[in-house]
């Protein structure tokens, strides 16, 4: 008892579990990035959403620069993590995961990095390039800060939008998971801005954490709507609310994944 409550045992047993959350991340990468539903909707689909985006449209640079950066990292960031479960379901490896020495939220946050890693990787690749071709004058920090901070907020959306229904055909996640996508990705200011909208229309927005990072990368480029601190806050309290929902999900269905 003495033990459990010593500061440094819990230091050293938080640090143990990120090790191996690790781990998990690791495996994850290895095994579900090459994915055919991964490749789809985390590349290809975005590319072609950004050609729609683009085609007879004639839009400043900097518009083009924010709405290419905004839904790569939306897409890419998610396109991992809601179909790990389901395919380790399947394939029955979810039942040896949980058995082993590491807590279900040690399992989740390994999950999570997956998604982050992807997403950050894929982000960076194309937006510092597209920011070069455009010749527009950045500000790093927020442009950094928001990236991160959204990534990680949108790879926690996959920790919640994984948890249900508790199935092992990954199309059935997927499916869901398009529609929560598609209806946030529409009322985030992307394709109109903020400032733009009907009242109604920035109040349906807010509900949207892209909507968020839309903002703050305009704010790297010298403009936004919305106050910087608000875009951070948001997205920070966003992630945090999509990664614990998520695991008490997981929690009350784990039972039902291998009925």
């Amino acid at each position: 008892l003495w033990k459990m409550c010593s500061w440094s045992w819990w230091v050293v047993e938080m640090i143990d579990q990120i090790k191996r959350s690790f781990a998990i991340a690791k495996k994850d990468m290895l095994i579900f990035y090459l994915k055919g539903p991964v490749v789809i909707m985390g590349l290809l689909f975005p590319f072609f959403l950004f050609l729609a985006f683009l085609i007879g449209r004639n839009l400043p640079q900097d518009r083009l620069f924010v709405g290419l950066t905004a839904m790569t990292a939306f897409f890419t960031s998610t396109a991992v993590g809601p179909t790990i479960i389901p395919w380790e379901c399947r394939g029955r490896t979810f039942e040896r995961l949980i058995t082993a020495p590491v807590s279900l939220t040690t399992v989740l946050l390994g999950d999570f990095q997956a998604s982050l890693y992807f997403g950050l990787a894929i982000t960076f690749t194309i937006a510092v390039p597209a920011m070069l071709y455009f010749s527009l004058g950045l500000e790093w920090a927020i442009f950094i800060t928001a990236t991160l901070l959204a990534v990680g907020t949108f790879s926690a959306m996959t920790v919640l939008l994984s948890s249900y229904p508790p199935t092992d055909v990954p199309a059935d996640v997927m499916m869901l998971t398009s529609l929560v996508k598609f209806s946030l990705l529409f009322i985030s200011g992307i394709f109109v801005p903020l400032e733009n909208l009907p009242s109604y229309g920035r109040l349906v927005s807010y509900v949207s954490p892209l909507t968020y990072y839309v903002d703050a990368l305009r704010h790297s480029l010298g403009e936004g709507y919305l106050p910087l601190w608000v875009d951070f806050g948001m997205l920070v309290l966003f992630g945090i609310a999509f990664f614990f929902a998520g695991v008490a999900v997981h929690k009350r269905v784990l039972e039902k994944r291998f009925t």
